[in-house]
């Protein structure tokens, strides 16, 4: 049974008379509506414009690509690349990158330089890329005595190199560990007598380490910094700027799309406790986990299910009723419209609406051979909502787990093992129903990404969550255990935090499977460090996360 087919079969569900739709509690009023409402929906594209801008990048690409082929083999080759990448364009150069990458490892030349900037720089490089280099190369840095040199203090382009590598560490490489607290240290002082760009970038990375960002807000900000030297550079800044209004015009009509479907399911209309927030969800979710033209379905699918989960989220957080929260989660573990009997009637809406939009998906999948992904797809959310069901016994009987028991469910409630298979599912032919079993068995990487999720969210939004009232967080479990204030609990967990992103790195390094597909779940992590690292950026939209959303898909940048 379709939407439409279920619209007209349960008429008043989705359409319910004031008198019937749910009524706001004192849990949910901390929610401020949509920052957008109907923003998106008045966009419109010159498309004599964008052909011309087609064209133009087209011809740029082919500069572009003589550039790296005349650099070949060079520091000049290295500098480039790190430059595409930088300012968002390195997706159009992926062959001509790798094979430079490679053969610069394979070369064994990549610390063969004295120059600090060069071999941090070149070190980085080929570890984004999945390159297994030993951080050896930085003990020439240090004294006898092994602490790093006082001479390269005074090198701030060096330490700025070496301080971004130094964040794709592993466990136990000391040296880049005692590296990021060395370079933190004295690129924070003596800023103000820097060239302007330099001190704008030492300011922008101690905020946030490359690694760590969202790829698109990295690209805006650099397009905005990058001062031309010569021809050359120019073609790269006229590129980026091109490429980065073009694809703005794709994303936007995809938020279009977007806002139109929310609109006509109306879910927070019929659910006024939930949180109305597509446009922010695409902007972490979809748009943070890829970017790229060819990732516009995935984007699209990753966004409307993630857009319902998130209402479902609010029902079982705070607004639904534990027997209804069990006839919820049984009724998904059906996984049949003839389990929608059992359900009140605010819950028919969401549960009608998750089920169709996941069989849009699988019949989009079938007509190509696909829909086995669908099934991983389920299977993610049943567990998510059972976990979901757990924290509400918890709640329920005011019951605190101990801190490990706690992450065995919060590290699947907090949704990451369900949408590492979602981001998957609307990727061309890179997956393989092996990528599926393997990311269906929750293997580390995901885990570690998951405690990511779950210790910065625990961090940032505690006090909020505690007052509304809610399950235990991590928080409030270590400090129960041992016996320590939550400021000590807290920097225990950020410790736990760096752990898992150092495992992270690690994975990236073992290649389960492809780099392609590992890069999704270094995505999520980051969006983990941006959206939390004031407040709670998705729940409280209307500040920060709404100027980063005006900067990446409102305001164009200047031809």
């Amino acid at each position: 049974m379709d939407l439409v087919t279920a619209t007209t079969y349960f008429g008043s569900y989705f359409n319910p008379q004031e008198d019937e739709k749910p009524q706001l509690n004192p849990k949910s009023e901390v929610y401020h509506p949509s920052v957008w409402g109907d923003h998106f929906l008045t966009y419109t594209h010159d498309q004599m414009k964008l052909d011309e801008w087609t064209k133009r990048i087209e011809e740029l690409k082919e500069e572009v690509k003589r550039m790296l082929s005349s650099a070949k083999g060079s520091q000049q080759e290295i500098d480039l690349i790190d430059v595409l990448q930088r300012l968002g364009v390195a997706y159009h150069f992926e062959m001509e990158i790798n094979e430079a990458l490679y053969q610069l490892y394979e070369s064994h030349t990549y610390a063969a330089d004295d120059d600090l900037y060069v071999v941090a720089l070149r070190f980085r490089l080929l570890r984004q890329h999945g390159f297994n280099v030993s951080s050896d190369v930085f003990k020439k840095c240090k004294d006898e005595q092994g602490n790093f040199n006082s001479t390269i203090i005074s090198d701030k382009r060096g330490l700025l190199s070496l301080y971004e590598a130094a964040y794709l560490s592993t466990q136990g490489e000391d040296v880049l560990d005692e590296a990021i607290t060395f370079t933190r240290k004295h690129l924070k002082s003596d800023i103000s007598h820097l060239d302007s760009k330099l001190a704008t970038q030492i300011e922008h990375a101690l905020e946030m380490p490359l690694w760590k960002s969202l790829p698109r807000l990295e690209h805006r900000h650099y397009i905005s910094i990058y001062q031309p030297q010569n021809k050359q550079n120019d073609v790269l800044l006229e590129l980026a700027k091109l490429d980065f209004n073009l694809l703005q015009s794709l994303h936007q009509m995809e938020l279009k799309d977007l806002t139109r479907w929310w609109k006509e399911m109306d879910l927070t209309g019929n659910m006024p406790f939930a949180r109305d927030r597509i446009v922010e969800l695409y902007f972490f979710w979809a748009n943070g986990v890829y970017f790229e033209p060819q990732y516009s379905r995935a984007r699209i699918m990753t966004a409307k299910i993630l857009s319902i989960i998130s209402v479902i989220d609010d029902i079982y957080d705070v607004y639904g009723k534990f027997e209804e929260l069990k006839l919820f989660t049984d009724a998904l573990d059906r996984w049949a419209i003839e389990s929608i009997d059992q359900l009140p009637k605010y819950m028919k809406v969401c549960y009608l609406a998750l089920l169709d939009n996941v069989k849009e998906i699988e019949e989009e999948l079938a007509a190509e051979g696909k829909s086995y992904r669908v099934p991983y797809l389920i299977e993610g959310i049943r567990g998510l909502t059972r976990a979901y069901f757990t924290e509400a016994e918890w709640f329920n009987r005011g019951y605190v787990p101990l801190f490990n028991e706690h992450l065995s469910i919060s590290l699947i409630s907090c949704g990451y093992p369900m949408l590492t298979i979602l981001t998957f599912v609307g990727m061309g032919e890179i997956e393989t129903k092996e990528a599926f079993d393997w990311a269906s068995k929750r293997p580390k990487v995901v885990m570690d990404a998951s405690l990511v999720n779950r210790l910065q969210d625990d961090i940032v939004g505690n006090k909020f969550e505690q007052e509304r009232g809610h399950v235990a967080s991590s928080i409030q479990c270590y400090v129960k255990e041992h016996g320590i204030s939550e400021q000590e609990a807290c920097a225990k967990l950020r410790e736990l935090i760096v752990i898992a992103w150092k495992d992270i790195n690690k994975a990236c390094l073992d290649r389960p499977v492809s780099l392609t597909l590992l890069m999704r779940i270094v995505n999520l992590a980051r969006v983990m460090e941006v959206l939390y690292k004031d407040e709670d950026g998705y729940t409280f939209s209307n500040g920060k996360t709404k100027e980063r959303i005006t900067l990446l898909f409102v305001d164009p940048i200047a031809l």
